[in-house]
């Protein structure tokens, strides 16, 4: 017999191999568009006693911002693709809210994780509502950001891909003018990621569902009574 005082969990397998892989590939290829984006912005002045064409660091630079961007895209049309193939906690309906509770979760979740006045709540094995929502708008980003970045590449490449979006140059305005927005959408992103730590730290600690450990994992925790009346499990 199960004591009161003991709570007990069932282990639900959320997160496939696949959205595991995207996750970091993801991560990783952010991190070094930012690092080398901000040094393309703001070129660091370094001396040397060789001469210019000697050096290339600079040449190097935009080479791994390029192939890291290479990375970033095919990564995200990977992600696209097992939206619609994939368990029901990646496909792309956890994205966009179209059920009246999905937009009731939207408010409780606000109240909760942002002005900190909701009570306890049904724990989300998926993304809440709300997170589903924020992703998909990150995705969005993800396409201005492909978009413009390309764009601003397609003169230099010999490459189908980057040609395709020769267009958007005179569309905005001009090669500054893309280089501004893209630098702006790049803040976005690091808004985001900032925000997004945080949110996985508090959500690991108040909802114990091991949300941090998941993305390694794959597998979170759900609240089950002791009759065993829980949620589902994966397969």
């Amino acid at each position: 017999m199960t004591s009161p005082d003991v709570q007990l969990f069932r282990r639900v397998y959320v997160w496939e191999i696949p959205v595991r892989v995207f996750h970091w590939v993801n991560a990783l290829a952010i991190v070094v568009l930012v690092v080398t984006g901000f040094v393309i912005g703001n070129p660091i002045k370094i001396e040397y006693a060789a001469e210019a064409h000697q050096q290339q660091w600079f040449g190097t630079v935009r080479a791994v911002h390029f192939a890291a961007a290479f990375f970033f895209v095919f990564n995200f049309l990977f992600r696209v693709y097992w939206s619609f193939v994939g368990n029901r906690y990646a496909n792309w309906r956890e994205w966009v809210p179209t059920r009246v509770a999905q937009f009731r979760q939207i408010t409780d979740v606000i109240k909760k994780d942002i002005l900190l006045l909701g009570s306890w709540r049904k724990v989300e094995m998926g993304h809440n509502a709300l997170g589903g929502l924020t992703y998909f708008a990150l995705f969005l980003l993800f396409l201005f950001q492909c978009a413009t970045g390309f764009a601003l590449y397609a003169d230099m490449s010999r490459f189908f891909l980057p040609k395709l979006f020769g267009w958007v140059v005179p569309l905005m305005g001009g090669d500054m003018a893309v280089r501004q927005w893209h630098h702006a959408a790049m803040w976005l992103f690091i808004a985001f990621s900032i925000i997004h730590i945080y949110l996985v730290f508090y959500h690991d600690s108040t909802e114990e569902n091991g949300t941090i450990s998941s993305m390694a994992g794959g597998w979170k925790f759900n609240y089950a009574d002791p009759e065993g009346e829980a949620g589902e499990e994966e397969p």
